[in-house]
């Protein structure tokens, strides 16, 4: 029942910069980023993780959202998310923000896609071991892809870049196998490794077409670490996607744990980016 009185009480905003703060201090799942535009609006761009309801719909929609979880709305420029925090807090969810100026203000990498994408990579009932081992498959492609690349630059200091981002993918491999490790003692490396499909890309890509596509664009330290984010920001967006998907709650963990992870390096690369610039400016 819409609790009339809060309906009328106006919700708090957040500005771009805050809710981008917000997102890197808070750990993923604990917080819901909640789209009201339309699909064509969603798939242009849309921040990684975020639910799309859009706002005709949120009066049949809204009940799959956690209404003791933050949730902070956007739309294109803070219009229509502006009625639908309203109504979220009309219908009692205890933390609502509407983020001002929308995703136009938003200021960071964005995922593409429909909200559909790539999700036949799950079934939705994975356990944490079937899901670590995708994981694993998606690191264990980008760090071949990586490595291939390295190869078949003619720059040293693009070289270089491409063994630190090869290193780095090895470093998130260990990672993930200690994990399955927690999950299926006794398991050894080189048996789980026979275990691994690795073909797909982080984000969803098919390793040979994605490497075809966009072999020009990798030239420059620049370009190769703007790819770089936004294959961290598509691989952030899939995990969270498989979580909403995902009917194991230890799956999700699992899923909202590597997406923090993600999310860390997608940090990271971006100072990297900052820094090389700074030294060109």
């Amino acid at each position: 029942m819409i609790q009339l009185k809060k309906l009328f009480t106006p919700v708090d905003s957040m500005e771009a910069d805050e809710a981008k703060a917000y997102m890197a201090k808070h750990r993923e799942g604990d917080y819901t980023v909640l789209d009201v535009r339309q699909p064509w609006e969603y798939e242009t761009e849309h921040l990684p993780g975020a639910r799309l309801m859009p706002l005709p719909q949120l009066p049949d929609t809204y009940k799959e959202l956690d209404p003791e979880k933050p949730t902070i709305v956007h739309c294109a420029v803070g219009g229509r998310s502006r009625v639908a925090a309203q109504m979220l807090n009309g219908w009692g969810f205890k933390e609502v923000y509407n983020l001002a100026g929308g995703i136009k203000a938003f200021q960071g990498h964005k995922a593409a896609g429909p909200q559909e994408l790539n999700l036949s990579l799950v079934r939705g009932d994975e356990t944490p071991a079937e899901i670590i081992t995708l994981a694993y498959g998606m690191e264990k492609a980008l760090q071949g892809f990586y490595e291939a690349l390295d190869q078949q630059s003619r720059d040293p200091e693009v070289q270089q870049l491409f063994k630190k981002l090869a290193r780095v993918e090895a470093h998130h491999e260990e990672r993930l196998f200690e994990a399955y490790r927690q999950v299926e003692p006794g398991q050894d490396r080189p048996t789980f490794d026979t275990k691994v499909a690795s073909d797909t890309l982080e984000g969803g890509f098919n390793a040979r077409e994605f490497l075809e596509a966009n072999r020009s664009h990798l030239e420059t330290v620049p370009e190769v670490l703007d790819l770089a984010m936004m294959l961290e920001t598509q691989a952030l967006d899939l995990y969270l996607r498989f979580a909403e998907r995902c009917s194991q709650a230890p799956t999700r963990e699992v899923l909202f744990t590597i997406a923090g992870e993600e999310k860390a390096h997608l940090a990271s690369l971006g100072r990297l980016l900052e820094e090389k610039l700074g030294k060109r400016g």
